[in-house]
């Protein structure tokens, strides 16, 4: 398939969402359909019909739903299910992924990890998830290598602690990762423990044994912002910043099981 068609896909499911989330998915395409590409692109020449992926900690987003409906062999989506939305629209919120083939399991990846889980696989992927982790995933990602087939493909998406943004903007005192109010008031914390940089990531490649790992940056941070200067400046600067991954505001890791 060509990355139009992938496009279509993504937007045809985005549409089948909850009217009030159906907006959020759309908007959200450019970046779920990079995340597959990254994915697609390191397990060459393999098909993607032949694919049998596992996204941990995807909550309702469109990344699985989207491989399913692309129609990858397998897609397992691994979350605890225990954010605002979920409260909000209930265990009805899956069944879209489930009714287009979505294996779905509720669970702590961190304290219960995936050993168990049927299969392996040639991809297992995180985005934009291990910053909310509470505790260390070194466990759960040595689980992971042991998940995937021969030469089979981590990839994890995060937020850059030191991006461009941050640099030029913590000395003026501006840079929390939350407001006070969403840690102080809710009885449980989900928003950022700790956002990692490009240093953390290769540290991460090399205590999981991954080889021909790569970092790619990205700038999605910049064009969600709801500031529209701040989405001015990242149209203008995206580009040039991808060449430099460690200023921009969306790092990923892509490395490959021996």
């Amino acid at each position: 398939m060509r990355n139009s068609d992938l496009l279509e896909v993504l937007s045809n499911v985005a549409n089948q969402y909850p009217k009030d989330l159906a907006n959020r998915q759309i908007r959200d395409i450019p970046r779920i359909s990079f995340n597959i590409g990254i994915a697609l692109e390191a397990v060459k020449p393999k098909l993607h019909k032949e694919l049998e992926i596992c996204d941990l900690g995807g909550g309702i987003g469109l990344f699985s739903v989207g491989c399913a409906a692309y129609g990858m062999k397998r897609t397992v989506l691994i979350d605890d299910f225990d954010d605002s939305v979920n409260h909000q629209f209930g265990n009805s919120i899956l069944d879209l992924h489930k009714s287009l083939g979505v294996e779905v399991i509720r669970r702590n990846v961190i304290e219960n990890g995936i050993d168990d889980i049927p299969g392996t696989f040639d991809v297992i992927t995180t985005f934009d998830s291990m910053e909310h982790w509470h505790h260390s995933p070194k466990r759960l990602f040595h689980e992971v290598v042991k998940k995937l087939k021969p030469g089979g493909v981590f990839v994890l998406g995060v937020p850059n602690c030191v991006n461009i943004r941050k640099r030029i903007t913590v000395p003026f005192g501006i840079g929390q990762w939350s407001l006070m109010q969403d840690w102080y008031e809710p009885d449980k914390f989900r928003g950022h423990v700790r956002e990692p940089d490009v240093g953390d990531l290769i540290y991460i490649a090399a205590d999981m044994g991954l080889t021909n790992t790569k970092i790619y940056g990205r700038n999605w941070l910049g064009y969600y912002s709801s500031k529209q200067l701040v989405r001015l400046a990242t149209k203008i600067v995206d580009y040039p910043l991808r060449l430099k991954p460690s200023l921009c505001s969306d790092i990923y890791l892509v490395g490959r099981k021996v």
